[in-house]
């Protein structure tokens, strides 16, 4: 028998016959599937020599192990033991084949609702790995809220994880048997995609041969082939010379998709995978699959997990994006920097791509976001294996897409009422079983909802990434924006916004964790209505039984009316309001309601907001800002339009020491500065009615501060672009930031 010739053993051969018959197949058939003629089948079933190629084809075909069908164990040619094989040159023909079939299979990329194919190279962005998969680390939930930014709850996010990164290139160069793991759309398929153009353009691995397969089509091939028959089938003819580059280890097989395998085609694609691993170990192997998409062991592979986006990442993104478009790379960034909800989106690939499409659009983000994020949700639901034409297996046969929302809000809301950002297993199982034993013909039995729940979770991470494993036995919804969508969805789509409902998300107004919620729950309302004059009675009760408070808005009330302007009043008693206190109030309140101080022409106005400065910075008595304050009163004394006023003001910044002799100037200070701001403080209430010396306690500018805080978020709702009637807008603007009897005594006359 030849080096390169096999035989059958008796053995094998009745091996061979009953597979024949389990495949409803006659030698003729077998010899018409392969693309042979009838004589080496023939001599195959009598035991007679059979071109090694051929003979393992065969074995392939039938789903035989080679090794057992043979008449001895055979061994594979070492490298340069038969020199009548080059090698290398065959490995050069081989890539010249296939490269035409590389650059057409890989050198696109197309998602979600792009009008045409875009080049890969032209958007590539690199990729980062986890050596440590995110939801087998043995963390607690105390050290994982130690990885979030919590300082302050605007800048507080889920998707950031300290593990050490690493490129994936240096990954695949480190591990020749590699798994990479990762949530849909973390860009899996891309880099297998990448790997292939740049090995077939010789800039990674060019003493390679690239095959690329979709396990997909592999595992729903006709007549159910081997692997090394698909490969063959697909892209590399003669078999002779794949099976050569694979036994000489010159492949860098690339095996995407192992999570969009059917189930009926699992157990045989993971049994083909291991064999044909097996059987070819010189060669490079990487495979994508979800996380958490099956229970499988590799023993000989390495899994990594892909890494979320980081900002530099998201730049080069959207700098390939925008390059040459009539919309620019630095506005996008500018107005995703602006919004931290929307760019903790960006850190998935996928997520992003949506973000550059909806951008491009209008150049800008839609200022109800509802909608934006219900696109993110939608595509992670739905388009994503829609689009790519994948069908899941229903792990739970009653749970339809909207129930699965139906589901996620129910958990969100429970979740995020309790400030639990992160939640164990068994709590979330919980949910899910509380939330399934209530469909039509549910289960009743106890152990086997708990194991549907089980299977449900699983299948929620695994299909569509939404909740997601963060440590062992650790979960979290995967960004902190789509925890916020779906507790806004509970009140509004789930509850129907139910006076109860509404009610309860009210109650939330001065908590600042809700704020996204509210903006959320207004912009997905089909007539907001409701809630916000809900909201409004809500804000007005902070204040309602604090007589001293009510005294403060009243003054603002009518000092507003007491000054000429151009603007909505309620704009300018957001700005005596902000004025008059020593808060840490957004100034974005009155400029929200129309009113930009850098351009306003009201001199009253002008006039005041230099003089509460003039006050501010004597009450400092900090000898650095002895220039300022100086400065401060030369420019109200340039606006003041009152004599008696200038004058006074006048005589006040001549009393102030010279600034050339620091010495005396801190005499001055010690000695006078009292007197001299108390005689300040009186000219400016006296001509101007403001700088009140109000003496809040603690409690009441805590409760100053969340009512103004609290109309922020309401004037921001109305600028959310929600739906909202002409009237409820108007009596919302109206009554703004106005004592409690002023608002009923509105009420009362409409």
């Amino acid at each position: 028998m030849s080096g390169r010739s096999l035989c059958s053993s008796p053995e094998g051969i009745e091996k061979a016959k009953r597979a024949l018959i389990g495949y409803s197949l006659t030698q003729k058939a077998l010899a018409e599937d392969l693309g042979i003629t009838r004589q080496p089948i023939g001599k195959f079933f009598t035991g007679k020599p059979v071109d090694r190629n051929l003979f393992v084809q065969i074995c392939d075909r039938l789903d035989l192990e080679w090794e057992e069908i043979v008449v001895e164990p055979v061994s594979e040619p070492e490298v340069n033991q038969d020199n009548s094989i080059d090698i290398d040159a065959i490995v050069q023909e081989v890539r010249e084949k296939i490269k035409p079939s590389i650059q057409e299979r890989c050198g696109t990329m197309r998602v979600l609702d792009m009008t045409q194919p875009i080049g890969l190279n032209d958007i590539y962005t690199s990729v980062n790995i986890l050596e440590k998969i995110t939801g087998q680390r043995r963390f607690g939930i105390d050290e994982l809220l130690q990885e979030c930014t919590n300082e302050d709850f605007d800048r507080f996010t889920l998707a950031r994880i300290t593990a050490k990164r690493v490129p994936a290139l240096e990954a695949v160069e480190k591990y020749s048997k590699l798994i990479i793991l990762g949530k849909p759309g973390a860009g899996k398929t891309t880099f297998l995609k990448y790997l292939a153009i740049q090995c077939i353009g010789g800039e990674f691995q060019a003493e390679r041969v690239p095959i690329f397969v979709t396990l997909k089509n592999f595992a729903e091939a006709v007549n159910k082939p081997g692997l090394l028959q698909h490969i063959t089938e697909e892209a590399i003819n003669p078999i002779s010379s794949i099976r050569d580059v694979l036994t000489y280890g010159k492949a860098l097989v690339l095996l995407d998709g192992l999570d969009e395998v059917r189930e009926e085609d699992s157990n045989r694609v993971l049994k083909e995978i291991r064999k044909f691993s097996d059987r070819f170990p010189k060669n490079q192997f990487v495979m994508t699959c979800r996380i958490a998409a099956k229970e499988y062991t590799f023993e000989k592979f390495t899994e990594v997990e892909v890494a979320d986006f980081y900002d530099d990442q998201i730049l080069n993104f959207t700098n390939n994006w925008f390059k040459d478009k009539a919309v620019k790379s630095e506005t996008f960034i500018k107005r995703l920097e602006e919004n931290n909800r929307i760019k903790e989106l960006a850190a998935s690939p996928l997520l992003l791509t949506l973000l550059c499409l909806a951008f491009e659009e209008s150049g800008d983000f839609p200022a109800n976001r509802s909608e934006l994020y219900k696109e993110g949700v939608d595509a992670l639901l739905k388009k994503w294996d829609a689009k790519r034409g994948i069908q899941r297996d229903q792990i739970y046969k009653k749970l339809s897409v909207q129930r699965k929302e139906d589901l996620l809000s129910k958990m969100a809301l429970t979740t995020f009422e309790g400030s639990e950002y992160f939640f164990k297993q068994k709590v979330a199982e919980q949910y899910i079983t509380e939330y399934i034993c209530n469909l039509p013909d549910a289960n009743t039995d106890e152990e086997a909802l708990q194991v549907d729940s089980e299977q449900v979770l699983r299948s929620i991470e695994h299909h569509h990434g939404l909740v997601v494993a963060r440590a062992k036995g650790i979960y979290s919804f995967s960004h902190l924006t789509f925890h916020e969508y779906f507790t806004a969805r509970e009140f509004v789509v789930v509850r129907q916004s139910s006076k109860e409902a509404l009610q309860n998300l009210v109650s939330h107004i001065t908590d600042k964790r809700w704020r996204e919620v509210f903006l959320l729950a207004v912009g997905m309302s089909p007539n907001a209505d409701r809630l916000l004059l809900l909201s409004k009675e809500k804000i007005d009760l902070i204040v309602t039984d604090n007589q001293t408070l009510q005294k403060f808005l009243l003054w603002v009330k009518e000092k507003s009316l007491s000054v000429k302007f151009s603007y909505k009043a309620a704009a300018v008693r957001a700005f005596y309001f902000s004025l008059d206190l020593d808060l840490d109030l957004d100034p974005d309140l009155y400029r929200t309601l129309d009113l930009d101080l850098s351009r306003t022409l009201d001199l009253d106005l002008d006039l005041d907001l230099d003089l509460s400065r003039t006050l501010f910075l004597s009450l400092s008595i900090n000898l650095s800002l002895d220039l300022s304050l100086s400065l401060s009163l030369s420019r109200t004394l340039d606006l003041s339009f009152d004599p008696k006023l200038k004058n006074l003001l006048q005589k006040l910044r001549e009393q102030l020491p010279s600034r050339q002799d620091r010495q005396e100037s801190q005499k001055w200070w010690l000695a006078n500065g009292k007197a001299w701001c108390k005689e300040l403080r009186e000219v400016i209430i006296k001509y101007r009615n403001i700088g009140h010396d109000w003496q809040f306690s603690n409690e009441q500018k805590k409760l100053l501060q969340q009512y103004y805080d609290a109309n922020k978020l309401l004037v921001d709702c109305l600028n959310s672009d929600c739906y909202v009637s002409r009237e409820v807008r108007q009596q919302i603007e109206d009554t703004l930031l106005l004592p409690i009897a002023e608002i009923k005594q509105r009420q009362q006359q409409s």
